[in-house]
């Protein structure tokens, strides 16, 4: 209708992308295209599911408080500043609303989730893309492009797509020498593949700018349910809780995540056999000719010669059944995300990389 306008920057927003789930005329196929954990939620989350079904009629707390219980029994958090969200995306989208609009800057980096630019836009504030190095992000290049209207800077460590992640001395850094006004957020979607990193949590205990969000999407194996969770100064969270809706996650989603943080076993055997996978297929692929750079996530980033053979061999793996990500949006052209399957999965996927190099078509 003439006159009726959205707010300003929405239309700026490409309309997200998810990996894809089929292909026409192929049945069973293998999905590795949106970074899911192969071996599906633990079996005390799904029996905790089914015990909440009958109490669907119920509204869920509006605190969260047993789940944020959980997360702080089991990270050594404290519960009061723990948020849950809609998947870390909303935690995230809770941020850049409270505290980013126009005439502000968010800043992310050269192949960052393609979420922060969106969320930049939806409120109205300026997004700043900042390069990396070899698809590393660069602690010098972010501080250069600081400013005073620098309200948010975002980074996802480890990074999708790439895989890659800077240490904690250079966090450290980054936080330390940014402007007063900004808030480092770290986007730790992929933290529990690493053993022993904390995702942040003990810069957050000791600084004032610093926030964490998490997410049950990946190693948890629940991203059909869709919760995540952010820890941040209690000054922080307090804002965010006056934007968040009082019942934005269902209880069968709140039962369902509390299960599956207590079952630290499994969380232990997913990133195990995570390793053990992702380690063969990178030296898989390597083998054939596709090097990546080493991953501390449940991916790898396969570079090949230039984009019309990376996009060829895609083709060719959607003719096998396989599903892979295609992340030219991603300023990646030459490269495809590879999600690291079960065993069969990554023998196969590999296998099929290793047909295509070789001349099949």
């Amino acid at each position: 209708m003439a006159g009726i306008e959205p707010q300003s920057g929405i239309m700026e927003i490409a309309l997200y992308v998810g990996g894809k789930s089929s292909v026409d005329g192929v049945s069973n196929v293998i999905k590795l295209s949106s970074n899911e954990n192969p071996f599906g939620p633990s079996q005390a989350a799904q029996d905790a599911v089914r015990r909440s079904m009958h109490e669907m009629h119920r509204y869920p707390s509006t605190d969260h408080a047993a789940l944020r219980g959980a997360i702080a029994e089991v990270y050594g958090l404290d519960a009061a500043r723990i948020i849950c969200g809609v998947g870390s995306d909303e935690v995230l989208q809770f941020i850049a609303q409270a505290y980013a609009g126009p005439g502000d800057e968010v800043i992310h980096t050269e192949h960052g989730f393609a979420m922060y630019r969106i969320l930049a836009h939806a409120v109205g504030a300026t997004p700043v893309e900042v390069p990396e190095r070899e698809r590393v992000v660069c602690v010098d290049n972010i501080l250069a492009a600081c400013n005073e209207r620098t309200r948010i800077v975002f980074i996802a460590n480890p990074n999708n797509p790439t895989g890659t992640m800077i240490g904690m001395a250079e966090i450290e850094r980054l936080a330390e020498n940014l402007p007063p006004q900004a808030i480092l957020v770290l986007d730790g979607a992929y933290a529990e593949f690493v053993e022993g990193y904390d995702g942040g949590a003990r810069l957050v205990a000791a600084r004032d700018n610093v926030l964490m969000t998490r997410t049950f999407s990946k190693i948890y194996g629940l991203g059909g349910i869709r919760v995540g969770w952010g820890y941040g100064p209690q000054a922080i969270i307090d804002v965010l809780n006056r934007v968040r809706q009082p019942f934005n996650l269902s209880n069968i989603a709140l039962t369902a995540a509390e299960a599956a943080v207590r079952d630290t076993a499994y969380v232990e055997k997913c990133r195990a056999e995570n390793s053990r996978l992702r380690a063969w297929l990178a030296e898989a692929l390597a083998e054939h000719g596709v090097p990546s750079d080493a991953s501390t996530a449940n991916f790898v980033l396969a570079r090949f010669g230039d984009p019309d053979e990376a996009a060829a061999c895609d083709t060719y793996l959607q003719g096998q059944g396989i599903l892979i990500r295609r992340v030219t949006s991603y300023k990646l052209p030459a490269a495809l995300r590879i999600t690291v399957g079960d065993e069969a999965s990554c023998r196969r996927v590999a296998h099929c990389i290793g047909l295509f190099k070789a001349g099949a078509r």
